[in-house]
C-alpha cells in the first residue's frame, strides 16, 4: 500500500465497473478524484464500443482525452484505473500518459475485468511509466470491494 498523502485516483470507466473501483480506492484512500474522459465518448453499446476499442487497438490509435482538471504537480502518488482491454490497458490510457506530465510520479494501476488480473497490464504500464519519467508500483485487481479494501489494510 502506498502512502496516500497528496494522492489522486483518475480512472477511465465504460461500464461503471471501474467507476465503482475507483470510488472505493478514493474512500479507502483519501485520495482525490477524476475521471478520464475522451473527447468522443464511447459507445454504450457493447459491440459497437468493443469494435472501436478493438480497432484503436489494432491500429494503435490513441484517442484524445479531455484535459485534467486536477493539477498533477500537486500530487506524488496517482492510482491509474481501468477496465482492461485485450490482455492491456484500453488506448486511452496511452493517451492518459502522453497528454500529460507524470515525471517523478508514483503509478499505482487497479484494474476490472471479467479474465484478466493487473499484472497482464503490466509490460504495457512499465513502458508507459518508464518513457513518463514516473515510478510503476504494485497495483491490483480491484473486480470486488472486499479485494480493494485487502489492498489498503
Amino acid at each position: 500500500m502506498a502512502d496516500e498523502q497528496n494522492a489522486l485516483v483518475l480512472y477511465f470507466s465504460w461500464s461503471g465497473n471501474t467507476k465503482r473501483a475507483a470510488q472505493q480506492v478514493q474512500r479507502l484512500s483519501g485520495a482525490d478524484i477524476e475521471e478520464i474522459q475522451p473527447v468522443v465518448p464511447y459507445s454504450s453499446d457493447y459491440q459497437a464500443a468493443g469494435k472501436r476499442a478493438e480497432g484503436e487497438k489494432n491500429q494503435a490509435i490513441h484517442p484524445e482525452i479531455r484535459p485534467l482538471t486536477s493539477d498533477l504537480t500537486a500530487y506524488d502518488v496517482i492510482y491509474v484505473g481501468f477496465p482492461t482491454w485485450w490482455y492491456q490497458p484500453p488506448m486511452i490510457i496511452h493517451s492518459l500518459f502522453e497528454q500529460n506530465d507524470f515525471k517523478g510520479k508514483r503509478i499505482i494501476p487497479f484494474v476490472t475485468s471479467a479474465s484478466s488480473s493487473v499484472t497482464d497490464s503490466v509490460p504495457v504500464l512499465q513502458q508507459l511509466a518508464t518513457a513518463a519519467g514516473a515510478e510503476l508500483e504494485q497495483g491490483f485487481t480491484a473486480n470486488k470491494p472486499r479485494i480493494i479494501e485487502k489492498y489498503f489494510k
